[in-house]
């Protein structure tokens, strides 16, 4: 029987940022919808597929002809960057951060690292030492370089970590990275089908620092 990531210790806690310490969808699918009604397609259909990746990646993988990639992305990373309205944390979010050691956790986001700070100060979760963003990787989320990098950065190996993840490519990522992963689903609209633990939110769970500074993931 596969043991239990209640019953095992970690060396760090790798976490993705949005819909997963925060919920900026209202604000990402506003910039978002505008975009893509610029280019004519059709938003409803679209909109789900941008959560989790970066937006040259996003952009890229549509293949519209004839636009210009780079300015393209500069657009959307420019208005996301001008509105962050409504962004707000995820329930215990805070309290669950501030249990565990600053040394042991980082945010491994596809966002750049602007608006990765603009996200947090908007959300008030004030951010760790160890952050890997979009323009820190060459190929990202289902690619598990982020999840490779964000745990080099903490000195230890991505098999030691537990993965904080709501969007099925972040959750690809953490599985390849070798990590146990977590699944959020406060944003979520629908039930998720996955083999991992899934929790709606931070406020049933807690975190125990061992006597060897390891990380147990408890319930409270």
């Amino acid at each position: 029987m596969q043991q239990s990531i209640f019953d095992k210790t970690y060396a760090a806690f790798l976490f993705d940022m949005d819909g997963t310490l925060l919920n900026s969808i209202v604000a990402a699918e506003r910039v978002w919808g505008a975009w893509a009604r610029r280019h004519g397609l059709d938003v409803a259909a679209f909109l789900p597929t941008i959560h989790g990746v970066r937006p040259v990646d996003t952009i890229t993988r549509l293949g519209l002809p004839g636009i210009d990639i780079a300015r393209e992305v500069d657009w959307v990373e420019t208005a996301e960057r001008e509105d962050v309205e409504g962004i707000v944390q995820i329930d215990g979010v805070v309290t669950f951060l501030n249990s565990i050691p600053a040394d042991r956790w980082a945010i491994v986001t596809s966002a750049t690292a602007e608006l990765a700070r603009r996200c947090m100060t908007a959300a008030g979760i004030a951010p760790p030492p160890a952050i890997v963003t979009g323009e820190d990787i060459v190929n990202g989320k289902p690619n598990p370089d982020c999840f490779l990098l964000g745990a080099k950065k903490l000195g230890v190996a991505a098999s030691e970590c537990l993965i904080f993840e709501d969007a099925p490519a972040g959750i690809l990522a953490g599985e390849r990275a070798g990590g146990d992963v977590v699944v959020i689903t406060a944003t979520h609209h629908t039930p998720v089908k996955t083999a991992h633990l899934t929790i709606p939110d931070y406020t049933g769970v807690g975190v125990a620092v061992q006597d060897d500074g390891r990380l147990r993931l408890v319930r409270r």
